[in-house]
């Protein structure tokens, strides 16, 4: 890649990772659709007028029942569920949870009619991840506290279901464009129960933070960065940012909010992200890469984290000329001594 598209790369795995640690501390501060309905509604308020100026709103028409779909399973039932979530669990373990994605994905594509085969390694990849899945969860489950694992598996089900519904009904479409309309829409979805729910007494500084890092940071610039990353580097490379996110997430939970790092957190972690890249790696055989061109990272996008549709990466730099005999011309072919003596003739 190039020195911006690891820019882009490193900032987008960071900004990605962090809405747990911001989630958990707004928690302690305002009620779940309170928390929702602000964070969409910055993002809104932010996006919007930029998708409206580069005239990715009107393209939308048509695609309204679908779009809504999109809207309800990727921002808002996943993103009330994860909140109410880390009311009962740690944002280290909500992160960890939402790492099993590309499995759910993988899973999702196979069974709505994937074509791609399921591989020996890939099912090692999907049994390991399922492993360290039980073996994060199973401890709370086990003790009674089955319904916050149960919110952080359908937040990630729905993560792993948006791309798909984007590549396969809303491919095409503005992802700038699409992602504004559809956090506009949840905030209008939100905001009669912000309003029955809304703070009696001002949050403090860190809550109130927490819930502006949330909307400017952790979503409009995160999906302007987003589509930036997908532009320079293509939307295979891009989702890799997926396999980092967790690891910032615990780091955050364990460094600022002073989360434990068990070696059970730890086991979970290794089997779920080696689970999730064994689990993604194409079932087809490789393709060789054209000359000059330099071969993407095969992670199909159905795995993404949560984000856009697909954009188009740059062009392809056109390889060197066929110089197979077939391709090179009849003069060409003769002697060189021939050549120069027909060029020394009169003719």
């Amino acid at each position: 890649m190039s020195r911006r598209g690891w820019v882009l790369f490193t900032i987008m795995s960071v900004i990605w990772g962090v809405p747990y640690l911001l989630i958990k501390v707004a928690d302690g501060g305002v009620a779940v659709p309170v928390l929702v309905f602000a964070r969409v509604t910055i993002g809104a308020a932010v996006l919007l007028p930029i998708a409206i100026r580069r005239g990715q709103i009107r393209v939308l028409a048509g695609h309204w029942r679908w779009l809504a779909v999109f809207a309800v399973v990727e921002i808002m039932l996943p993103w009330a569920l994860l909140s109410d979530a880390e009311r009962h669990l740690s944002s280290s373990m909500s992160g960890l949870l939402i790492a099993a994605v590309p499995i759910i994905g993988l899973v999702l594509a196979r069974v709505t009619g994937g074509t791609e085969r399921l591989t020996v390694v890939r099912w090692a990849g999907l049994l390991g991840g399922v492993a360290g899945v039980a073996l994060l969860a199973g401890p709370r489950v086990i003790g009674g506290g089955a319904w916050p694992i149960a919110e952080v598996i359908l937040t990630a089900l729905g993560y792993a279901t948006g791309p798909l519904i984007a590549n396969r009904k809303l491919n095409g479409l503005p992802g700038l464009g699409m992602t504004a309309v559809c956090l506009g829409a949840a905030a209008v979805v939100y905001a009669p129960a912000a309003a029955l729910t809304w703070p009696a007494t001002t949050p403090s500084p860190a809550v109130l933070g927490s819930l502006a890092a949330l909307g400017v940071l952790c979503t409009a610039i995160a999906f302007v960065v987003f589509f930036q990353l997908i532009a320079e580097v293509g939307p295979a490379r891009a989702t890799v940012i997926t396999y980092v996110n967790p690891a910032v997430a615990v780091a955050l939970g364990v460094t600022v909010l002073g989360e434990p790092l068990t070696p059970t957190i730890v086991g979970a972690f290794v089997l779920i992200l080696a689970g999730s890249v064994l689990a993604t790696r194409s079932g087809q055989p490789a393709q060789p890469a054209t000359a000059g061109t330099p071969a993407a990272v095969d992670i199909p996008a159905a795995a993404d984290a949560p984000g856009p549709p697909d954009i188009p990466g740059p062009p392809d730099i056109p390889g060197p000329p066929d110089t197979s005999p077939r391709a090179v011309s009849p003069a060409a072919r003769r002697p060189a001594a021939t050549r120069r003596a027909r060029l020394d003739s009169p003719e």
